[in-house]
């Protein structure tokens, strides 16, 4: 592409979001540059002493249907889309006279924190741009002339480029600049065609399009051959993508990755809890009097798995609880706050990350979860499905008692975030035994049975933690040798979802082992 930009002597510039703006304007304006623009933008630009046009008084056509109607004309539409450089189109912009416009600086009406705001359906839909999309994408399309600017954080490049170009900009930079465009008018489309489909209660639209705005590149993905970057959504539920990291180095991509799963998990919780993670699967979570105190119940889980894991609680993180955590080595922690005198006592690790939410997120919420594959991408509900006490079916001969009940539930809550096949052992309000992940339910029973017994010894127990303990499957039991397993190593109730045809010779092996067990009918696959 030829590059036929001359130095830029005309600009169109239409924002909401105000940052950054006064400079740009008195730069263009120090530039000779000729400035259009409407309503607060104009307003703005004239209280700093910058002289403006208003686009009314360049159409000779007044603003009109509420405002609906002002940069819909051809005196606009025409000097953006243009060709400098084709006979016609010049011949054609003489004819009517319309002036180049070779600068267009506009971010949309706030659709998106609109709606997040709560606002009713009549003002979402006023806050639906049209003439900012309209305009973006026209000087989008005639970039080899045209410079569009979407983001303030852009305007730093324009900036620079006219400075080192005699008041014109680059074809490289405009091609980028298209670019953005067109990804900013996609990602606010997007955003629209949600929001509809949530009024019309279509939860899976004919079209779904996913957008986010890039937090940071990383150095690399899960692995250093991989190549990775971090996108927010705008979702504004707490966590890691919405948190203000206090202290440490950048977050990588299996930090990010494993923090949510984290705070994810802690957020189930109503009492004090602790959640350590490894790898986005748990290796020790525990209820407790304090946070110091669930700390302490977590870690004897399985202490060595712990090294190198991920903190996540659900109360605002004390000295107490910092101080306990001082001598393991941690990559994340995240806590909805962070008191003045644990963000002291974690000073002193200086490469340890710390987060800070705010908030906790609700894990009852609705929301969607997304999984790439090859040639699309699945789309389903979060998991929000939660069990009470009185959902649950007692079908064993013995019936719990209330602190099993108890600690079934917590260890279900548990197993929700743990990788399929997942089978956790639970005690007194904290696991003692996890397994995660296997091909068999079997498996994942005696992994999680040889983890207590490693943790007991790590600790100078006599005997497992296990022994007494409850156990949660996520899934029900196809046969009776993965219960069986779970009775051997010393549990004495079961909480499972129950649904196999099996479920009478399950139930025959837990009456047989002198096991209560509870169906909870809902399944927690997570893989």
């Amino acid at each position: 592409m030829t590059d036929t930009s001359p130095a830029i002597r005309r600009a169109l510039i239409s924002v909401s979001d105000k940052s950054g703006l006064v400079e740009l304007a008195e730069f263009l304006a120090g530039q000779g540059v000729e400035i259009l623009s409407t309503g607060g933008t104009a307003r703005a630009m004239r209280d700093a002493g910058v002289d403006v046009i208003d686009v009314a008084d360049h159409t000779g056509f007044p603003e009109m249907m509420d405002g609906r109607v002002k940069t819909l004309h051809p005196k606009i539409h025409g000097g953006i889309l243009a060709r400098r450089g084709d006979a016609g189109h010049v011949a054609a912009m003489e004819e009517h006279n319309i002036g180049p416009i070779d600068l267009l600086v506009v971010n949309l009406y706030p659709f998106e924190a609109t709606v997040a705001a709560g606002a009713d359906y009549e003002t979402c839909v006023e806050n639906i741009d049209i003439g900012g999309p309209a305009m973006i994408r026209s000087a989008a399309k005639n970039h080899e002339s045209v410079t569009i600017v979407t983001d303030a954080e852009d305007y730093a490049a324009v900036i620079a480029d006219m400075k080192a170009n005699d008041g014109a900009t680059t074809v490289d930079l405009r091609r980028r600049l298209a670019g953005t465009a067109y990804a900013r008018t996609a990602a606010y489309d997007a955003a629209i065609g949600r929001w509809f489909a949530e009024q019309n209660d279509d939860a899976f639209p004919r079209r779904f399009s996913l957008s986010g705005t890039r937090v940071q590149t990383m150095r690399y993905g899960e692995n250093p051959h991989q190549n990775a970057a971090f996108y927010a959504t705008g979702d504004s539920r707490p966590g890691v993508a919405t948190a203000s990291q206090i202290q440490g180095k950048e977050l990588s991509y299996n930090n990010l990755n494993d923090t949510d799963a984290a705070f994810e998990l802690a957020a189930e919780f109503d009492s004090p809890a602790m959640a350590i993670i490894k790898h986005a699967n748990p290796c020790g979570v525990a209820l407790g009097d304090s946070l110091a105190d669930a700390y302490a119940r977590a870690l004897k889980c399985d202490p060595v798995s712990a090294f190198g894991g991920i903190i996540a609680v659900n109360r605002p993180m004390d000295a107490a609880c910092a101080e306990a955590m001082k001598d393991i080595f941690l990559e994340v922690v995240i806590a909805p706050e962070v008191t003045a005198e644990a963000r002291a006592i974690f000073a002193a690790k200086k490469n340890l990350r710390v987060l800070e939410t705010g908030a906790m997120p609700d894990p009852a919420a609705p929301g969607l979860m997304t999984k790439l594959l090859s040639g699309g991408f699945l789309l389903q509900d979060r998991d929000a499905g939660r069990i009470g006490a009185n959902d649950l079916k007692i079908v064993s001969k013995r019936a719990p008692t209330e602190q099993e009940i108890r600690d079934m539930l917590f260890a279900f809550a548990v197993c929700k975030h743990v990788k399929s096949n997942a089978i956790v052992y639970a005690r007194d309000g904290a696991t003692v035994g996890i397994g995660a992940g296997q091909m068999s339910r079997v498996d994942s029973s005696r992994i999680a049975a040889r983890k207590s017994e490693d943790a007991a010894e790590a600790a100078g127990a006599s005997e497992p933690l296990v022994r007494g303990s409850v156990v949660a499957s996520d899934a029900f039991f196809p046969f009776a040798d993965g219960l069986l397993s779970a009775a051997e190593a010393g549990a004495t109730a079961v909480i499972q979802p129950g649904g196999s045809i099996r479920d009478e010779e399950v139930i025959k092996a837990a009456d047989d082992a002198g096991l209560a067990m509870v169906f909870t009918g809902m399944r927690h696959f997570r893989h």
